[in-house]
């Protein structure tokens, strides 16, 4: 786990170096935005393991748009195709 001091972790040097960035909160705030319109629609619910997913992601010019956006598992959304040898493709 980053930023551990004797097998705890310092949440507000944490949010000193990484989370407290704007970049982060913008993109914070985006996935969160994400998840509010499919609660709003009844596809997900707080709690129920599912991930909000851009169909093609932001960081490869996807966009914001409801089109853009789908459920998935949380497994499935947060793995990623491999080669044989383990590298993400």
């Amino acid at each position: 786990m980053p930023y551990q001091t004797n097998g705890k972790r310092d949440y507000k040097k944490q949010y000193e170096k990484y989370d407290g960035k704007d970049s982060v909160k913008k993109d914070r705030a985006s996935r969160n935005g994400a998840r509010r319109i499919m609660e709003r629609e009844g596809k997900v619910t707080k709690g129920d393991g599912k991930d909000v997913d851009h169909k093609k992601p932001l960081s490869k010019g996807g966009g914001k748009s409801r089109s853009n956006l789908r459920v998935q598992s949380a497994t499935s959304n947060r793995s990623f195709p491999r080669t044989k040898s383990g590298k993400v493709k």
